[in-house]
């Protein structure tokens, strides 16, 4: 039986957390010539979440766990565990945690993870990780047997789903798939009932082929958040009107039209001519807290404003990530949230 037929949901981001789970970095080609940064910036996120809400760490072999007791391992919250892996970007080999409302037991889904359409092997140990969380946590596991990674979906909780075309459709993940194919297995495995699909591409440099985390986010059941960039000769400037103007007629599943708030871009960022891509829409939230990135740019204050007007209830942090953005991710590619069950 799939997930749905037994009553699990995916919830949304903002529900209470039971955890939240991170890989330690430690591949220095996901940040070439400039992985020194890398660690201090993450342990600064890793311990911030960790004030709110319990926090586990992947950190496998006696190198990587070595490196992640140094820097984050004296927190009471944090836990690690020796679980391998080849890359830090958990949302995206990491499992989605389901939520039971019946009596089912708790609950996971291991998607099938291939780097980003095979960009950048070996990534075998990251594939394997929902497995060995599952049986670490005693965790039932779903296989639905397709290439998804977690950034590529944005859920609202309540069966409403934002995803890109790029991505999803892309045949470097699942060729042959049609659109319909693919949301019949996010119905099945997810509950969702309703998908939007934003045609408008991908940031410039970003390597996933288009993730929603880096263009549109739900902050509630109703609204969303999406990246605008207001310097018409931006090559980013078309593409994400073309999503906002497409988010604007975009309804939930009562036909009613969603609240799209407009998220500052920061001004270009490069790293050896390579623009980076930096995004505000890249903020995590965990127990009472929102984690924004900051870029040390003149937007970062507008984007933490914008979010606390939006977020009230919870306190909206703003932490420095151009360094951990050279790897062209930022918090949420870095985090996988744990509900409670």
């Amino acid at each position: 039986m799939t997930p749905n037929e037994l009553e699990y949901r995916w919830p949304a981001e903002w529900e209470p957390h039971r955890a939240t789970w991170f890989a330690w970095p430690h591949r220095l080609a996901t940040w070439p010539g400039h992985f020194d940064p890398v660690r201090p910036e993450m342990a600064r996120f890793v311990l911030a979440v960790a004030d709110f809400e319990p926090v586990n760490l992947l950190a496998g072999g006696d190198r990587v766990m070595h490196s992640a007791r140094l820097w984050v391992g004296d927190h009471p919250r944090v836990k690690l565990w020796d679980i391998p892996t080849n890359d830090a970007w958990c949302r995206d080999y990491g499992p989605i945690f389901l939520r039971a409302t019946g009596d089912s037991p708790p609950a996971l889904i291991d998607w099938q993870y291939n780097a980003w359409g095979g960009k950048y092997p070996p990534f075998d140990q990251d594939n394997a990780a929902p497995e060995r969380i599952a049986r670490l946590l005693g965790y039932d596991r779903f296989r639905p047997g397709i290439v998804l990674e977690g950034g590529s979906i944005e859920g609202n909780g309540a069966g409403l789903l934002l995803t890109t075309e790029r991505c999803l459709l892309n045949p470097n993940r699942n060729p042959g798939m049609t659109r319909q194919q693919i949301e019949r297995v996010l119905h099945d495995y997810l509950d969702v009932r309703k998908t939007i699909w934003l045609s408008g591409g991908e940031l410039a440099g970003d390597d996933t082929d288009g993730h929603i985390d880096q263009l549109a986010r739900f902050v509630g059941p109703d609204t969303i958040v999406a990246a605008v960039e207001n310097d018409p000769t931006d090559e980013n400037y078309g593409p994400l009107q073309e999503n906002y103007v497409l988010l604007q007629t975009a309804t939930d599943l009562q036909g009613r039209r969603l609240q799209v708030v407009p998220l500052p871009m920061p001004r270009p960022k490069f790293q050896s001519g390579r623009r980076l891509p930096a995004s505000y829409c890249n903020f995590y939230l965990a127990n009472g807290v929102c984690v924004v990135p900051q870029f040390d740019d003149p937007a970062d204050e507008q984007a933490v404003a914008i979010l606390r007007s939006l977020l009230p209830d919870r306190q909206v942090l703003g932490l420095p990530a151009l360094d951990l953005v050279f790897g062209l991710g930022a918090f949420h590619c870095l985090s996988q949230q744990q509900p409670e069950s």
